[in-house]
């Protein structure tokens, strides 16, 4: 019986895991072992509402040893330190808990065969101070960290009588939404007297992007009705912008402008983490592991890499595909009916469908496009529209872990709870 390893328990590690567990690791046919550093997973495409305290991750998050008792697989919580492709292992750091208390000590797991799901980390591009005075958003940690700081700026500038200034760099996604997002949870806050902010006058929001759109994966009328929308809420819009170095209290640009800051969150791009260097694979420029239209890697037939630290190129664009969510999803369930029918050489190439792409612009609004089976027409989407789309692609998240029924129950218990719960963390 064959051992599948896979790294890491993002979107695409934890849907990969819970597929060949149902196939393959109920049956006896293979032993199926997810390793994660965390022992709960959360989508990361959600992080934002974390981080403005819209959404509780304690509530939303899945327990990865409840999951694989469910489905047939193992988990192993612990950090990868390395893998020695010679010997067929994967070291792992010892897990401590929140008072840095071993609980697991170091490990060797063996393998057969094994899946890289490690997902991506911030990219900082070198620009100088950016690592040192900024905060991400690449773990559910990191979210809350940044929710309790703006929380204590709040209410430090209401005791004081002054205003708060924060900065987000970068206008992708991640940096849009979450600037939507708090503009919402800073007037919710005001609405339960956390602070004494007038929220259009006391708090200060910047986005700044170095292009000339917002959304820049997006059709250009997406992109300017995006920042119409952030304007309407009073964040102020940077674009054409380019940073040239961050510092503890404020954010310069390349034509020398000070962009003055109590908080600066970094979301300017993506890429793989240090530990994809340390097996001797082929990366590309961004850190990511190229692989081969059959999601294998160039140097070991038997390692696999999918989702964000995989740089897969689409044969029929000869771009690389985006880190999204949705390639995570396909790319596991490619694997997993590969891996489950073991075909060997006569494996069929991994085809990636482009659905589009949808952005949340707060609690009831979103923008974006929904591809037909012509992938040159586009349908544009906004409004409440686009935001019930939007949730419903975390709705077929849940599905992909747990089925239709757990995935209704658990939406409609997620929705009595809001109703007799504050919109919005108060501590």
């Amino acid at each position: 019986m064959q051992t599948i390893v896979i790294a890491g328990g993002g979107a695409g590690g934890l849907e990969l895991a819970t597929r060949l567990g149902d196939s393959l690791g109920r049956r006896g046919r293979a032993r199926i072992i997810l390793v994660d550093r965390s022992p709960a997973h959360f989508w990361k495409p959600l992080l934002h509402t974390v981080a403005s305290g819209m959404r509780d991750p304690q509530v939303h998050e899945v327990q990865y040893a409840a999951q694989a008792a469910e489905h047939g697989f193992e988990f192993s919580c612990g950090e990868v330190l390395g893998v020695d492709r010679r010997r067929k292992t994967v070291s792992l750091a010892p897990y401590r808990d929140a008072n840095g208390t071993e609980v697991l000590p170091p490990r060797t797991i063996s393998y057969d065969k094994l899946v890289l799901a490690f997902g991506a980390v911030t990219n900082f591009y070198n620009i100088p101070g950016a690592a040192e005075h900024s905060m991400t958003l690449d773990s559910v940690w990191e979210a809350e960290q940044f929710r309790k700081r703006f929380l204590a700026c709040c209410m430090q500038a209401s005791s004081r009588g002054t205003a708060v200034k924060l900065v987000i760099v970068g206008g992708g996604a991640t940096g849009v939404e979450l600037a939507a997002e708090l503009s919402h949870a800073v007037r919710e806050l005001a609405r339960y007297n956390v602070h004494a902010l007038d929220p259009e006058r006391d708090v200060h929001i910047s986005l700044v992007e170095r292009g000339e759109l917002l959304l820049p994966h997006l059709n250009p009328r997406l992109s300017r009705r995006a920042a119409r929308h952030l304007a309407s809420l009073g964040i102020g819009v940077l674009a054409s912008t380019t940073v040239a170095r961050v510092e503890r209290d404020a954010v310069v640009d390349a034509a020398g402008t000070r962009h003055p800051s109590d908080m600066t969150l970094w979301a300017a791009g993506v890429e793989g983490p240090q530990v994809c260097a340390t097996m001797g694979l082929a990366l590309n420029r961004l850190g990511q592991i190229i692989v081969t239209p059959c999601l294998q890697t160039l140097e070991d037939r038997d390692i696999f890499a999918i989702g964000d630290c995989s740089s897969y190129v689409c044969p029929s664009s000869g771009a690389a595909v985006p880190p999204r969510a949705q390639v995570a999803h396909q790319q596991a369930m490619y694997l997993a009916e590969i891996l489950s029918s073991d075909r060997g050489s006569e494996r069929p190439p991994f085809r990636y469908r482009d659905y589009g792409s949808l952005v949340s612009l707060g609690p009831v609004a979103a923008v974006g496009s929904l591809l037909c089976s012509n992938p040159e027409r586009e349908m544009l989407v906004g409004g409440i529209a686009a935001r019930v789309l939007y949730g419903l692609m975390y709705q077929k998240h849940v599905m992909a872990l747990h089925g239709f029924l757990r995935m209704a129950a658990q939406s409609l218990a997620h929705w009595l709870r809001g109703k007799v719960t504050p919109p919005v963390k108060l501590h």
